[in-house]
């Protein structure tokens, strides 16, 4: 017991010794918890009828994160009644096999979009882009007007497809080379309302 106690003590005065331990159990926790996750099908297999995003769903997607959006939406419905008698199914890991990264948040400025899709029609979620206030008059969120004037294709959507062809999502030689003409002639506004649309789809029954 003397030499344990000393030990101990030791530990406790070794400020460099302390961080090195704390870090190894955190580590070793962590690592038990989740590999478990990675062989467990439920977290790791794509909804019965999920299809990958298009490539406008896609650049809509990238306009979401690069606008923020996510810092006051999450895609996140938790399993509680409050939240899906509001919002919707809960959300389920087979949801988000595809998305890198997953958009779940817990932040919630505006409401949550998980199930969005299919909610409001595409004219409705223009207006509310270009100016919030003309549809909820109460909105906090800021307008963004330019998205109608700026072109959906910057050139790199093959390339993004292509990275997460790597990290698991369906894509097809097909769908790669035909990406740029699905966006051509696209504003980032199209594609952000086709992404909204899209969803919650697997679940909400709302979108096809």
């Amino acid at each position: 017991m003397a030499s344990l106690k000393l030990s101990h003590e030791a530990i406790e005065k070794n400020v460099g010794l302390m961080i090195v331990l704390v870090a190894l159990v955190v580590s070793v926790a962590g690592f038990v918890q989740l590999l478990p996750m990675f062989f467990d099908k439920a977290t790791t297999t794509p909804l019965p009828g999920m299809k990958p995003y298009t490539a406008l769903e896609l650049a809509g997607r990238d306009v979401y994160v690069s606008e923020g959006c996510y810092l006051c939406h999450s895609q996140m419905i938790r399993p509680l009644r409050a939240e899906v008698e509001r919002y919707g199914h809960y959300s389920v890991a087979g949801e988000s096999v595809w998305d890198h990264p997953f958009q779940w948040g817990s932040k919630r400025n505006g409401p949550d979009l998980a199930r969005v899709g299919g909610k409001y029609s595409d004219e409705w979620l223009r207006i509310h882009m270009r100016e919030p206030r003309d549809v909820v008059p109460e909105s906090t969120m800021p307008a963004y007007p330019w998205l109608e004037h700026k072109p959906a294709d910057d050139g790199l959507i093959r390339q993004r497809m292509r990275a997460l062809r790597v990290l698991g999502v369906p894509y097809t030689d097909t769908q790669i080379a035909a990406a740029p003409a699905e966006l051509q002639g696209k504003t980032q506004e199209d594609a952000l309302v086709a992404y909204l649309q899209s969803l919650g789809r697997e679940l909400s029954g709302s979108h096809s």
